[in-house]
């Protein structure tokens, strides 16, 4: 582990881990976290909350409500949306404490949209039209 990157790997840890013990912790190595709404399985791509992973040049922090519920990211700041990479992946090479205070509030965004529902994500996928093929078909023969 890089040791310049160890404290934002650790501090971005330390975001998720109060979602882990409120859902389902499925990767806890030195190098990465992850967390998902449904327990072992139940899981799919659509239930996947999200993750922290240490790479060689940055840390990565990964929170999947943002990319189905894009409204949660309309109102993060210029600064923080420079981070992302793609829709839900925010890097970070050093720490910044008004960032991370910001990524906190928006995966506590995030939790409260889910509301610990595993069957969250794959209802937005399919509403927004970017339905996982099992999940969504799923939810399609619930409504149905």
């Amino acid at each position: 582990m890089p040791a310049d990157l160890e404290p934002v790997f650790r501090h971005l840890k330390s975001i998720l881990e109060p979602y882990g013990r409120l859902l389902y912790v499925t990767d806890d190595r030195p190098q990465s976290y992850g967390v998902d709404a449904a327990p072992d399985g139940e899981r799919n791509p659509t239930t996947w909350f999200g993750g922290v992973r240490l790479g060689k040049r940055y840390v990565s922090y990964y929170l999947m409500p943002v990319y189905v519920d894009p409204s949660l990211a309309e109102e993060i700041s210029p600064e923080l949306k420079r981070r992302m990479q793609g829709k839900s992946c925010f890097n970070f090479a050093t720490a910044n404490e008004d960032l991370f205070g910001e990524i906190e509030s928006l995966t506590k965004l995030g939790y409260e949209r889910i509301a610990g529902d595993p069957s969250w994500g794959a209802a937005k996928r399919v509403e927004h039209g970017m339905a996982h093929r099992r999940a969504g078909s799923e939810v399609e023969s619930d409504r149905a």
